[in-house]
């Protein structure tokens, strides 16, 4: 099958409960080691909520080939954008198109929320993500240092 056949059979869904287990496999390649019950037990805390949303990319095999979450991001100083909590492509379905069109979705979703930007944190190491952002259009605009404390 070409590539455009391939990136043609892909359907971009919401995630359901019975993608947990593919969705926790996917977060690893990420580097986010997670279980099925972790994925559920996060879902679960964005369940009810309009301002997250989860999307799987599925071939025509039925296969989850990839996911992107994304949220909306409200704050006093500046206008709602949604922000890419997460894009992953499966190592094997990666450069075939599978990416462009989560992130396509993503941004229709953005559009849907009335949401003018979509925004996203990469890693300094992932070089090829961050050329893979920059070739759909989005600006590098800053490298800032990320702090957290654990509670």
């Amino acid at each position: 099958m070409s590539e455009t056949a391939q990136v043609r059979s892909v359907v971009v869904r919401y995630a359901a409960e019975s993608d947990f287990p593919r969705l926790a496999e996917l977060a690893g390649q990420l580097t986010y080691p997670s279980t099925p019950a972790d994925v559920a037990r996060r879902m679960e805390g964005m369940r009810g909520s309009g301002d997250h949303a989860v999307f799987v990319a599925e071939n025509g095999g039925g296969e989850i080939v990839g996911f992107a979450g994304a949220f909306v991001n409200r704050t006093v100083e500046a206008d709602a954008r949604v922000e890419l909590s997460g894009l992953v492509v499966d190592e094997a379905a990666r450069s075939q198109g599978v990416g462009k069109r989560l992130l396509d979705r993503v941004e229709e979703w953005a559009r849907e929320k009335g949401c003018g930007a979509v925004g996203l944190r990469s890693n300094v190491i992932r070089e090829r993500a961050h050329a893979f952002y920059e070739r759909h259009g989005y600006k590098h605009l800053k490298t800032q240092k990320s702090f957290r404390k654990e509670l």
